[in-house]
């Protein structure tokens, strides 16, 4: 326990130089990390607000959408644990540039999609160059941050994700009401994925020359915070070795029950998170509601909530040490949202009380899950066991959305789609609870 404590303390006389290098860490690279993640998930679900008119005007059906959602999945599936092997010998900084060009361009190039197979097509590729951008971010979180500093961290860098909500729906929303007549030759539709994609390009240009690859090249951090900072690590991994936890290579990673495991429980909750990501403007506007900005301001407010119940949660979690009950009880608040939703569906006030709970619950489990599997995982095995486990947890991508909308084909509603998740949550929430405490409280 001892060892466990100092961890983030460092074993320096003076502990006010780690946390002087921790602080510099944490407003240098966190605000810049947080702007290109917040553009990432952007790009991934506008097309939930694109569908507010593209359907229509390229004669689509919702399972088509839901397909055309969901096959971005498969390209970020397969393609997830060789980009972030990639990453770990190339180095952060040129690999995540390289990434965030490519797939914001691609996400620009969603305005050229003029049926189902360029939908498909275009979608599949983006997904391809997304896929090492969120786990090369975790792991190069683990670069710099011992275990016990993670949650905080987390969950300052995936407020990106309700903030992307937060922001993108009222400004989907107005661009889809602001370019409604066609200006320059374009719809709303395809305006939105050109304004929302380019931004993300130049971020990528952006990352070469400002992210530094690792501690020692972080020329704004002086000699004896960077001494620190690799104590404070290397002091993480000795724990992780002496508790006889750690996992140490990528064939150890495979032959892991617990990383398996974790993966379905990703899965479980990312089931949730993409239903809403994909399907809340629908809903929302399904109540009643036909103006496209006012289904934008609407579909703000659950992600609101979830920002701020994001880092609340986060610092507890940290503060505590606790990471299990932590993860399950938002996954629980999550399941009694989504069946709000559904019993309720014709009650307006009660089915947006319902979104925002289950938004609050299933995004906060995002930060909250990523501590447990770095937390026993070697800096060796970080890059492929976090990729692993997020390509396990990316297969939701594609089910989720399919689900949701060939249910709503065949029923004219999302009821049961709902139901179908909610069940689905309460799962994973016992599944985490398997993972023992010695393994991921520190």
């Amino acid at each position: 326990m001892t060892m466990n404590n100092n961890i983030g303390k460092g074993a320096y006389a003076d502990p006010a130089i780690l946390e002087r290098g921790y602080r510099k860490a944490t407003w240098r690279l966190i605000p810049f990390i947080f702007i290109c993640y917040l553009f990432n998930y952007l790009d991934r679900v506008n097309v939930g607000f694109a569908k507010l008119e593209m359907l229509d005007a390229l004669k689509l059906r919702e399972t088509v959408y839901g397909l055309g959602a969901g096959i971005f999945f498969i390209g970020y599936v397969t393609s997830g644990i060789p980009s972030n092997l990639i990453l770990h010998r190339l180095g952060a900084r040129r690999w995540i540039a390289v990434m965030m060009i490519l797939w914001g361009g691609l996400s620009a190039a969603m305005m050229f999609v003029h049926n189902a197979g360029s939908f498909y097509v275009l979608r599949f590729f983006t997904g391809v160059a997304e896929a090492g951008f969120f786990p090369g971010m975790v792991f190069y979180f683990t670069n710099w941050f011992p275990t016990q500093k993670r949650g905080q961290v987390m969950a300052l860098f995936m407020s990106a994700i309700p903030v992307s909500g937060l922001i993108g729906g009222p400004l989907s929303g107005w661009m889809l009401s602001h370019f409604q007549s066609g200006q320059g030759g374009l719809a709303g539709w395809q305006w939105l994925f050109l304004l929302q994609g380019l931004p993300t390009v130049l971020l990528g240009v952006a990352v070469l020359f400002y992210l530094s690859d690792g501690l020692k090249h972080a020329k704004w951090l002086s000699t004896d915070e960077k001494a620190a900072m690799q104590a404070a690590l290397d002091l993480d991994e000795q724990s992780r070795s002496a508790g006889g936890h750690a996992v140490h290579s990528f064939g150890q990673v495979l032959r892991n029950g617990h990383v398996w495991l974790l993966g379905v429980v990703y899965f479980s909750i990312q089931m949730g998170v993409y239903a809403i990501n994909f399907w809340l403007p629908s809903i929302i506007k399904a109540l009643g509601f036909s103006s496209a900005t006012t289904v934008g301001w609407l579909s703000a407010l659950p992600y609101l909530f979830a920002g701020i119940f994001m880092v609340v949660v986060g610092r507890s979690a940290d503060a505590r040490g606790e990471r299990r009950w932590h993860l399950s009880v938002p996954m629980l608040m999550a399941l009694v949202g989504l069946m709000l939703a559904a019993h309720f569906s014709s009650n307006v006030v009660i089915v947006m009380v319902g979104l925002t709970l289950a938004t609050m619950g299933a995004l906060t489990g995002l930060p909250m899950f990523w501590p447990l599997p770095a937390a026993f995982l070697g800096s060796a095995a970080a890059a492929g066991g976090l990729a692993l486990i997020n390509s396990l947890g990316q297969v939701a991508g594609f089910v989720s959305p399919f689900l949701v909308g060939w249910i709503k084909d065949a029923t004219g509603s999302t009821d049961v789609a709902l139901y179908i998740l909610s069940t689905v949550l309460l799962v994973g929430a016992i599944l985490v609870m398997l993972v023992p405490a010695r393994l991921v409280n520190r």
